[in-house]
């Protein structure tokens, strides 16, 4: 499929829309009157993204300052209760805010959380199984999981995740390709469109998990019943394939795979070039952009399409990414 890109949109340039906690952007909305700015690297993506910033405590008019609130009960059934009152239950009001909201969603390709917040929290926040009773990291703050319930392909991640570069790398990839579905479906799908999308992300997905990557061929198979539900059974399993953290040597084992499309068209001292380059990122004697820069110009150079088009070797990337993996 030589021109799978001709059936395809253009890859998404940043900025991207991103929603974000409010209080990661700097503003003082915390309940003690505070922000969160240093915790989450926001310098590196200010490039990438344009913030949307949601603080639904603040959005369901508990104020600045305002008594804190815990998450009290079994998970999956715990309440927003007051620390300082117990009477205070902003539970449904919280639900309600998160589905008030969504359509403020439809058009952002990622959500950053406060980690740990008991209404932005997606995963550690501290339970209260009794009232009265010790803490355990088992919650998810309210707000958090009615998006996740409601927006299940819309890349999410904690704010602190995203110093670890593996986990920069997946969201950042995550909310790109989102983007890019976007567009290609955006006047709906059918199967040569779906089947044009796999064969640009395809080694961006094995990058990732390799695991991944041959359900997703499998899924496609087979298109001859309702595509659309196909597509969005395909969908989900891409983005959770993505959420998997790249290394060093899933990206060395891709980098490999492309140099093959070198093989009838380039000079072998050229390809040796290439490999060189390669075997010099596995061993970690430099970043992740020389080996991407050195493939895209040979092949580019060869003409081979089919590989140069790869949403894998146009993806942006941070540098923190670049140095690191």
């Amino acid at each position: 499929m030589e021109a799978f890109r001709d059936l395809l949109p253009p890859f998404p340039e940043p900025p991207l829309t991103i929603a974000v906690s409010e209080c990661l952007t700097g503003a003082p909305v915390r309940y003690d009157g505070g922000h969160r700015a240093s915790v989450w690297p926001g310098d590196e993506l200010e490039d990438l993204y344009v913030l949307r910033p949601i603080c639904p405590e603040v959005g369901i008019g508990l104020g600045v300052p305002r008594p804190p609130i815990r998450l009290v009960g079994a998970a999956g059934a715990a309440r927003a209760i007051g620390v300082e009152d117990p009477s205070v239950d902003v539970t449904d009001r919280l639900r309600a805010y998160a589905g008030k909201r969504l359509p403020d969603l439809d058009d952002v390709d990622g959500y950053v959380f406060k980690a740990r917040s008991p209404s932005c929290g997606l995963e550690g926040v501290a339970l209260h199984p009794e009232p009265d009773g010790p803490a355990a990291p088992k919650g998810t703050g309210l707000f958090a999981a009615e998006i996740a319930r409601a927006r299940p392909a819309l890349p999410l991640e904690d704010g602190e995740n995203l110093f670890e570069p593996g986990a920069l790398e997946s969201f950042v990839t995550r909310t790109f390709v989102h983007a890019f579905w976007r567009r290609t479906t955006a006047a709906g799908i059918d199967a040569p469109r779906l089947i044009a999308f796999h064969s640009a992300c395809k080694y961006l997905v094995m990058a990732h998990d390799v695991s991944a990557y041959r359900r997703l061929g499998r899924l496609l198979a087979d298109l001859s019943g309702d595509v659309e539900a196909t597509a969005r059974q395909y969908l989900g399993a891409l983005m959770r394939g993505l959420e998997a953290r790249p290394t060093r040597n899933s990206h060395t084992n891709v980098l490999q795979h492309l140099q093959g499309y070198l093989k009838d068209t380039t000079a072998a001292s050229e390809r040796r070039t290439v490999g060189a380059s390669i075997e010099r990122y596995r061993d970690g004697e430099t970043a992740l952009e020389t080996p991407l820069h050195d493939l895209q110009l040979r092949l580019r150079e060869a003409g081979a399409r089919y590989a140069f088009d790869q949403y894998y070797l146009h993806v942006p990337r941070v540098a923190v990414v670049h140095r690191a993996l």
